[in-house]
């Protein structure tokens, strides 16, 4: 079972630093991570979704393979990429891996304009390790299916970089 995690940071650029961390810990084995996106508050108040992973272009690549191969079977390779790439597009666009993008962006809808809200659909993570890496980086938990005393560490290892700077 996996865990939702939800952070707001001041920028998209601080939101991205802790997601690359986040990334570079799970090449060293300490946090498994199913999915990692950030929304972002425009000032026109729209939410802008950045999916760790491009459905739509995967799509299109798996489409464009599939197509290639039927049309040469049909003798038409150019003709089944161009149709095998725009209906893996299509299917792409329209799948939704991970966390739901509706549930996201109506999370988001309550941070404010510039502010970035890191999502994270976290398998499992040795909890520790993990905080000592990210709670430099401060941000607020806005949202967590983490047992209490987890959602605890977090909030208290995030709001200790919050507090260094007023010190």
């Amino acid at each position: 079972m996996s865990d939702l995690v939800a952070i707001v940071y001041p920028s998209e650029a601080k939101a991205e630093e802790v997601r690359q961390r986040l990334l570079r810990l799970q090449k060293e084995y300490l946090i498994t991570v199913n999915d990692a996106v950030i929304a972002v508050k425009t000032d026109s108040g729209n939410i802008k979704l950045n999916q760790l992973v491009n459905t739509t272009a995967l799509g299109a690549m798996s489409g464009s393979f599939w197509g290639l191969l039927i049309g040469v079977l049909f003798l038409n390779p150019i003709v089944g990429v161009a149709i095998g790439a725009a209906s893996g597009a299509l299917g792409g666009a329209l799948t939704d891996f991970g966390i739901d993008d509706a549930f996201m962006k109506q999370l988001a809808a309550s941070i404010q304009p510039g502010d970035a809200v890191l999502f994270l659909l976290i398998k499992n993570m040795t909890a520790d390790k993990v905080l000592r890496e990210i709670q430099d980086a401060g941000g607020v938990v806005l949202k967590t299916s983490l047992d209490d005393a987890k959602e605890k560490a977090l909030r208290d290892a995030l709001s200790t970089a919050a507090a260094k700077p007023a010190a």
